[in-house]
């Protein structure tokens, strides 16, 4: 009975391993990411192009980047960069973006082909004919069926596409079915590619219990963006509702004392009043997280933090004090995220083109 017992356990055993043999040949390896940096205003949001835009990120940046103990990079393009009003490919910025995945393999990053901006939505629009127009979906579907074309050739273990940035559908039904119509052509050519989706209205995390998407599908992350609180995080940035603000901030605590509202037009005063200011500690900032923890934890899917970052016009302490506990949530929290950005308004980049090694230490610490 022993022997016999004994060769069921081989036999089981051997059966098992042989299993795992043909399930990491069937299936790619996880696309394991913890934390890393975008790539942004290079192949969107910018105006540069031919010489300017080639010499503004180079192979040597990736380097930079993953000597940094970063590991991955997301790389944010727009529609009119890679393609004319026409629909016909800029090839230059294609060869840019390809330049770029075959840097990041080099590294052994990986890489997050983000469409940020497309001609039909802008995250900051006050419409969009995206969400009603049929026609404007269905670009965006060829946009895909483009890009995949191009990014087939990489590993699903190296290469993850997200389908739109940010988006802001008055009605979050209308995001729901763009984004599973998208996704729905991109299984048709890719079932195993990792795809990011984000919840309506910027990603925030609030809104998480809206988002509709195929439940038997195990190659989706989850992704959100944290910039929470605006008083703090965006301070003085001209293009927000609270940049009139110029006065002192704090964290942890009370961003911005009430009293230094003396002055500020009624419109800021608002918007101050409206979410931008208020009492903030670790746990405040873990309670506004947590609609998103809860969704990806109720489908055991990934959760991402695709964007979050301290517009660098306050003090480094206070700036650091708020990126230590918000990196402490993403990793108690099994949360990759990803930095905004490497160069640019909320960079890792010094002017002087060395990196910021104090802020690059809490990004890549493991706590």
């Amino acid at each position: 009975m022993i022997k016999k017992n004994l060769t069921l356990i081989v036999i089981t055993s051997f059966v098992f391993i042989c299993i795992q043999i043909l399930a990491q040949e069937k299936y790619p390896e996880n696309f394991n990411i913890r934390t890393g940096v975008n790539i942004s205003h290079w192949l969107s949001q910018s105006m540069k192009r031919g010489e300017e835009r080639a010499k503004y990120i180079t192979e040597a940046d990736f380097d930079s980047i993953a000597s940094a103990g970063f590991d991955h990079v997301r790389i944010p393009i727009d529609e009119v960069q890679l393609w004319d009003s026409s629909g016909n490919k800029h090839k230059d910025a294609f060869d840019l973006l390809h330049n770029a995945i075959k840097w990041a393999s080099k590294n052994n990053l990986r890489v997050i082909v983000d469409l940020h901006i497309i001609r039909s939505f802008y995250f900051n629009a006050s419409s969009n004919p995206l969400w009603t127009n049929e026609a404007e979906q269905q670009k965006l579907i060829k946009m895909w069926m483009q890009l995949s074309d191009e990014l087939h050739q990489y590993p699903d273990s190296m290469v993850a596409y997200e389908i739109l940035n940010e988006p802001t559908a008055k009605d979050p039904e209308d995001w729901n079915k763009v984004l599973n119509k998208v996704l729905k052509a991109i299984r048709e050519k890719e079932t195993e590619r990792v795809v990011v989706i984000g919840s309506n209205m910027w990603q925030h995390a609030d809104t998480f219990p809206e988002l509709r998407f195929p439940k038997d599908d195990k190659n989706l992350i989850l992704s959100f963006h944290f910039y929470t609180p605006m008083a703090l995080t965006h301070h003085t940035a001209p293009w927000t509702k609270t940049g009139e603000y110029k006065g002192p901030v704090n964290y942890p605590g009370w961003i911005v004392d009430t009293a230094n509202y003396k002055g500020l037009s009624e419109k800021t005063i608002k918007a101050m009043r409206d979410g931008a200011n208020g009492y903030f500690i670790k746990d405040t900032l873990l309670m506004l997280m947590e609609p998103a923890i809860k969704v990806a934890k109720e489908n055991n899917l990934p959760l991402y933090c695709g964007e979050f970052g301290v517009y660098p016009k306050i003090p480094e302490d206070i700036a650091l004090r708020w990126y230590k506990d918000v990196c402490e949530i993403f990793n108690e929290h099994n949360i990759a995220y990803c930095h905004w950005g490497y160069k640019g308004d909320f960079p890792v980049v010094k002017k002087n083109g060395s990196l910021n090694r104090k802020l690059i230490s809490v990004l890549t610490a493991k706590y």
